[in-house]
Parts: structure tokens; sequence; C-alpha cells
């Protein structure tokens, strides 16, 4: 494994890690990135034209400058004003985005800059610097840049609007934490160790919040009905009404900021830069998944359905308020999977130490406590990666540093997500990145020990493929539609026994036992099909309503549930006000199905009885992770196949 880790070296200039601020520090910090970064970004634009460089590198280098500077001032700003713990700091990231999304739009629309690219000739440029050009042309043309006056100013007006609104509708899901209080007796089945975490106040009631780590364990676990219900039900109205108003702004102003530069729809728009390609494909392609899923998703609900009859005869349909809590009283009576003795294998210390050394030991890299990193909040966990397997920090090149910021607080992102600290650049700056995501601190379901697994190869991707010459280029900056699929393959080491044995332990010090994990894996491909058929309603809101515009987004929802989900409208919800998908992914929320076929064909180049395999690992790595945005997706799979990818290996999952 060494031998074929022992890799060409990728850095050559010592860089350093970003010196964060202290908390006290933290809002002039920014403050100071922000304005610099912008002013210095102005300053460069100026330099370009007043004096137009003749040679076409030398244009593309000082558009890079340009991008670089503007990419380290959002990338911060970004991450602080989602995940901060003063709301100050969170507000003033916000700020700075709005700045951000001015002057990117200004500078899309600046004509001068335009005709100065256009007139670039492709002579003497490599194969990067020509994708580059020609990436660069296409957004000039995409911004509307060659649309008159008064279309170029609405279109800014539109550009800087939709950065504010975007920022209320995410902030609104953030803020809104609904709570229910409940005695003793109404959080029956929940484990001992959740409810030693939540004693009850003066009154003799326990709070219980709608954030994940309380939600997952009471929708899963609590035998009362009534109790699942009433917390299920101010999960799915969160954020409602507020943000309702705000999405039909949202929808309205990308449909004519689409039509103002040259398309049918914000789908159209939306879909180019993808490799779906066009926003008609994307029905077609929902349609496709939700036909491939109805099958198994119809069998496996019945079996629901008739289980929990046996505890309400009078039941003729299972809803939200049932389905998680049924799904484990099948897998735990049917298949022998009990998950509350699963979560005793999995401390959140030791999942952690286990990411990190399967990872290390999958990709070739060794993770190394920052001792000198700045920290945000106690909790988190900041690691310098450097390439090759326990390397050494003396002698090995430094690919960049992550930081771990795992359990929920006030003021939070509410999700899961990988955030951009700073993007990398070869010999000038060192990719940096947060996992951000709301776990327990004592024992986790393995449903989150597969979600850690996929957001942290989000970070990996960041910090692997951002060793590029052109910012453009960094770290996960695939197609939008590809950006899930390693992630999503990298979730298939969080299943597998060898991999779980070498970390899950439980607290007699014994491994997760082999046939445990089997039993776990079946019970996990039960009801897939109707999880993959409500990702399909999912994905139809994030379509039909940019389409369609809908005046009422409840009936409209209501009316898509009955059509994709296998699960019917929960009555006075109103889901899509928290769904915040809805604000980054527009209306491509297709892309999570989309990028999990390409992932299952990945997988497929692996031998699943020797999961580190050293040369299909490093071929990965190599093919996959490293090249970040310089080729199209497509082509980068095809490279690591050896084949184009097909529909294949995602039907015969589908089929199990």
């Amino acid at each position: 494994m060494s031998d074929l880790w022992h890799r060409v070296p990728r850095v050559t200039t010592h860089l350093e890690p970003l010196a964060l601020p202290t908390a006290a520090d933290a809002l002039a910090w920014l403050s100071d990135r922000a304005d610099s970064g912008l002013a210095r970004a102005r300053e460069l634009v100026e330099t370009l034209k007043a004096n137009p460089p003749a040679d076409a590198m030398a244009a593309l280098e000082a558009w890079n400058d340009v991008a670089i500077a503007m990419g380290n001032v959002a990338s911060a700003s970004s991450f602080f004003s989602e995940a901060h713990p003063d709301e100050a700091v969170r507000s003033r990231g916000e700020l700075a985005m709005q700045d951000v999304t001015k002057l990117s739009t200004e500078l899309s629309l600046d004509r001068e800059l335009y005709d100065l690219f256009a007139q670039v000739t492709e002579d003497g440029l490599d194969p990067q610097a020509i994708r580059l050009l020609h990436k660069t042309l296409r957004d000039f043309r995409r911004s509307g840049v060659d649309k008159d006056e008064t279309t170029r100013d609405r279109v800014r007006e539109i550009n800087d609007r939709l950065t504010v609104v975007g920022q209320e509708f995410s902030k609104a899901i953030r803020d809104d934490v609904r709570t229910i209080r409940v005695t003793l007796d109404e959080l029956a089945g929940l484990p001992q160790d959740w409810l030693d975490g939540h004693p009850a106040d003066e009154d003799g009631l326990i709070t219980v919040t709608t954030d994940y780590p309380d939600l997952v364990p009471v929708v899963t676990f609590c035998t009362v009905r009534s109790t699942r219900e009433a917390l299920r039900v101010a999960f799915l109205n969160r954020a409602w009404p507020d943000n309702d108003a705000r999405l039909k702004e949202l929808f309205a102003l990308r449909q004519e900021l689409g039509e103002l530069v040259g398309y049918a729809s914000w789908a159209d728009y939306d879909a180019e830069v993808k490799m779906i390609g066009s926003g008609a494909a994307i029905p077609t392609f929902i349609d496709k998944i939700a036909d491939a899923a109805y099958q198994s998703g119809v069998r496996d609900r019945q079996v629901l359905l008739e289980r929990m009859r046996h505890d309400r005869p009078e039941a003729t349909e299972i809803t939200a308020v049932d389905s998680t809590f049924y799904e484990e009283v099948v897998r735990r009576e049917q298949l022998a999977v009990d998950a509350q003795l699963v979560r005793t294998y999995f401390d959140f210390g030791k999942v952690r130490q286990g990411l990190l050394d399967v990872t290390g030991r999958l990709l070739g890299v060794t993770y190394v406590p920052a001792a000198d990193a700045q920290l945000w909040d106690d909790e988190v966990a900041a690691y310098d990666v450097f390439d090759g397997r326990d390397a050494s920090p003396e002698t090995a090149d430094l690919l960049g540093r992550i930081y771990l910021d795992l359990h929920p607080r006030e003021g939070k992102y509410k999700h899961a997500a990988q955030f951009d600290l700073r993007p990398g650049v070869t010999d000038r700056q060192l990719p940096e990145g947060v996992l951000v995501c709301n776990f327990p601190r004592g024992l986790m379901e393995h449903d989150q020990v597969v979600t850690l697994f996929h957001e942290f190869g989000h970070l990996v991707h960041h910090i692997l493929g951002g060793l590029q010459r052109w910012v453009r280029f960094s770290g996960v900056a695939t197609e939008w539609d590809f950006v899930e699929a390693p992630s999503q393959m990298l979730e298939e080491w969080a299943w597998d026994p060898d991999v779980l044995a070498s970390f899950a332990t439980n607290d007699a010090g014994e491994a997760i036992p082999a046939d445990l994990v089997a039993k776990m894996r079946r019970a996990d491909d039960f009801g897939k099909g109707y999880r993959e058929r409500t990702q399909m309603f999912y994905a139809a809101i994030s379509y039909y309503f940019h389409v369609e515009r809908p005046a009422d987004l409840t009936q409209r929802t209501r009316e898509l549930q009955e059509r994709y989900s296998l699960f019917p409208y929960l009555e006075d919800t109103h889901f899509t006000s928290s769904f915040g998908h809805l604000e980054g992914y527009s209306s491509g929320y297709y892309t999570y199905a989309w990028s999990l076929v390409i992932a299952k064909d990945l997988f497929s180049a692996f031998n699943p009885h020797d999961m580190f395999a050293p040369d299909v690992a490093r071929r990965y790595r190599e093919h996959i992770l490293e090249p970040g945005g310089t080729r199209d997706a497509a082509d980068l799979v095809e490279d690591f196949l050896g084949r184009p990818y097909t529909f294949d290996a995602y039907a015969a999952y589908l089929a199990q």
C-alpha cells in the first residue's frame, strides 16, 4: 500500500493554513476580509481593463486573480453566516455575501470585460486554459452581458434580491426551532441514554425540539403516537408561514431572470450547465426513477401497513407519523435488527476517529490534529491533511486543513453540509473546508454514521481536488448533478462489516458482529423503493414549483405527493417552507438521484471483499477526486471505469 501511494509532490512551496480569528476578533476579522478582498478584486479588474494584456494567458491569469480574491471572501462569509456562534458575525457574513453577489453581477454584465475575453485567441493556450476561456465566455453570455442597458439593470436588481430573499429563507429555517413539552410517559420507548439527556423541568415536563438529535429518536422509537405526531407536525411547519411568500418570490424572480437572458424557463437556464443538459429532461428522469422504484415501494409499504394494523386495526393508510416508527418495528421484529442495539456500537468519538482512519487508508492521506487552529466553538476539531499514509508532517506535503463542527447549537445551520472556508490554488493557498452537522454527542444511529461518511466525502473532494492552477476548477467544481456521486459512493464503507468492526465497538469493547451488519444491510434494503419515490416527490416539487409557480404551494405539494410519494400528505403541514434545498438546489433536486445512479456504477469498480484495494483506490483518487472541475464529469467517470456510466448498477440495486 505505501509503495503504491508514493506520489509525485503536488505542492512545491510551503503554504500556511488560514489564520482564523478568536471569538472576540471574529466580527472585525470578517469585516476586514470582506472589505479588503472585494476592494482588491475591484482594483484588479480596473487594472485589467485599463491595461488589457496582449497575451491570452496573462489575461486569464489576471481573471484568475480576481476570482481568487472574490472566492476568498465568499467562502469564509458563507460559512460564518451559517454557523458562527455570534449572531452579529452571522449577520455580517450575510451582508458580505450580498456584496459578493453585487460585485459578481456587476462584473458579469460588464461589456468591456466581455469584449476583452471575446477577443482572446486560443493560440498558445494549453487545454486547461482553453477550458477556462470557454467557460468564462459562457458565464458572460448566460449573465445577459449582451442585452440592452435596461435589461442588464433589471438583471442586477434580480440577482441582488435573490441573494437577500435566499438568505432570509435559510435564516428562517435555521432560527425556527420548534418544541413540544411532554411527560416521561409520553416518551415511552426512547433509549435510556437519550432520556438521561432530557431531564424533566419543574413542571414535570420534558422539552423536545425539532433538531435532528431529538427528532430522529422520537419518530423512530417513541411508542406514543400522539408524541410522534406532535413533533412531526412541528418539524414540517418550521418557517411557516413566512417562507411561503419568500418561496413564491424566489420562483418568480428566477423565472424572470431566465427569460431575460434568453431561456424559456429557469429550469432550462439552470440545467444547461449540468450533465442533464435541459430542463425538459428533468421530469423524464424523475418519472424513470419513480417507475423503477414503484413495485418494491408498494410491496414494502404494504408490509408497514399490515404491521401497523396489529396495533390499530382500523388503519387504512400509513403516514409520516407512523412510517419511520413502523419501519423500525419491521426491521426489529421481521428482519432481526434492533436499532437500539445497533446504536450501542456507534459512540460518536469512536465513529469520528474511525471515519478518519477509514478515509485516510482509502485515499492515501494522513490527518494530524491542527494544534494551532483557532476554533469558533470548543466542540469543533481541526486537522491538517497530509499526502501519504502514516505521513510525517515534517516531510510530507500538506494538502489542506479540515474542520469538523458536528453538534447542534443555537443559530447554527440545521442540516448536514460541507462549507468551503477557502478554495485551493496550486502554490498560492491551501484548500480548507468545514463539515457542519448536527449529531448527538453520545450514541449515534447508524443512518447518522452513513450521513457522516457521505458529507465527509464532500470535504475530502474539496481538499484533494483543491490543488488547481485555476480557482474556477478547484475542489468540488464539477457539474452540480455529479457533486453527490463521490459522497454517495463513500457511504458504502459505512456498511462494510470489516470496516465497521475497526471502530464500531460497544462499552465492553466488542466489535459489531458481521452477522448483525449483514442483517442491517438487508434491513436497509427494506423500504428503498418508497424512499426513492419520496426523493422523486422532492425532486418534482423542486422542478414543478419553478416551472409552474403555483399560487397555492400547499395544494400543489399535496398533488405532487399523491403522484410520486407512496405516503399521503399530512394535514395542516407545510413542508416546503422548510425545504432548504429549494434555495440552494432550486429546480435541480433531481441531482441526488442522478448522482446515485453514477455512484452505484462507480462502486462497481471496487471489490466488495477488498474495499481498500490500493490500485482501484488510487485510480479513484486520481481520476475522480483530484481533477476537481478540470474535466467534464462524464469524462472523469469514463476514465475511471474504462467505459461510459450506465443505469445498470442502479437498476440492480433497486431490484435487490
